[in-house]
């Protein structure tokens, strides 16, 4: 029987990876992070441990002891906590200080290559959930307006750009400008930031994927509940990159979404 750790993040990503283990037969480790894993993984996981933010030996002398030697990222760590709750640990006091930059691929892939150096692999984050990714096409039952498309091709030439500095991989566009980009805040928060610029005029949302071969950390995701702030925000398209971006409680997603009649669509990634 297969056996994994799975390191918990924020939001639905691990409990659905979690419900999809359990349905396969897979044995899963859960490692929760306290300041952000829904309480839910407990019940769903084989074992679950729970660590802070920063304790990097701690998650390392779980995944030794349990023998885990694969291991898979699952939901969220908000990157603005890094700079406001955590409370590092030697190990991650010494990876952090030799760091060039701490952007998020900086920051994960240092954490990669030490987990590597202790015979632990990172693997696709988005492994038990491969049905969840984005197709290629329209996915809600309207279609983008001439308007939409326009800022869509507009966002996706920014949202790309932007992606390959590792700042954020979504925008906000209206009337092919740039309102807002994505940064520590979050999407939900760049879109609230976004409609308080714009005066009333619709929004579009662009999420991207970063350019790179893998998809062990950091992978776009969308669920109702970026339906239910789009709606809020007045955002009334969202463009993804498809077959790398997960579409969260798919159902309920697209009910919400072509119940308030916004229209979502995948593209191929920009390679």
């Amino acid at each position: 029987m297969p056996r994994y750790g799975l390191i918990a993040g924020n939001g639905r990503f691990p409990i659905l990876a979690l419900e999809a283990a359990r349905e396969l037969g897979y044995e899963i480790v859960a490692i929760g992070i306290k300041e952000e894993a829904p309480t839910e993984i407990q019940a769903l996981a084989s074992k679950t441990y729970w660590i802070s933010l920063g304790q990097l030996s701690r998650l390392i002398e779980i995944l030794k002891t349990e023998a885990i030697t694969e291991v898979m990222m699952t939901g969220q760590v908000k990157h603005a906590k890094i700079f406001s709750s955590i409370r590092p640990d030697w190990r991650l006091i010494k990876l952090l200080s030799a760091l060039r930059y701490k952007n998020t691929d900086s920051l994960i892939g240092a954490v990669v290559q030490l987990l590597d150096d202790e015979g632990i692999r990172l693997v696709d984050s988005t492994l038990l959930l491969k049905d969840l990714l984005a197709p290629e096409g329209l996915i809600t039952k309207r279609k983008p307006g001439d308007d939409e498309l326009r800022d869509i091709d507009y966002g996706r030439r920014i949202a790309n750009a932007l992606a390959g500095f590792d700042i954020g991989q979504s925008v906000a566009i209206a009337d092919r400008a740039c309102v807002a980009v994505e940064a520590m805040e979050g999407t939900d928060a760049m879109l609230r930031r976004a409609a308080s610029l714009v005066n009333g005029r619709s929004l579009r949302l662009v999420k991207v994927s970063k350019r790179r071969k893998h998809m062990l950390f950091d992978v776009p995701v969308a669920g109702p509940e970026t339906i239910r702030v789009m709606q809020e925000t007045g955002a009334t398209a969202l463009a993804v990159d498809a077959g790398r971006t997960l579409l969260l409680d798919r159902r309920e997603l697209l009910d919400a979404a072509n119940q308030a009649r916004i229209a979502i669509v995948g593209y191929p990634p920009e390679e």
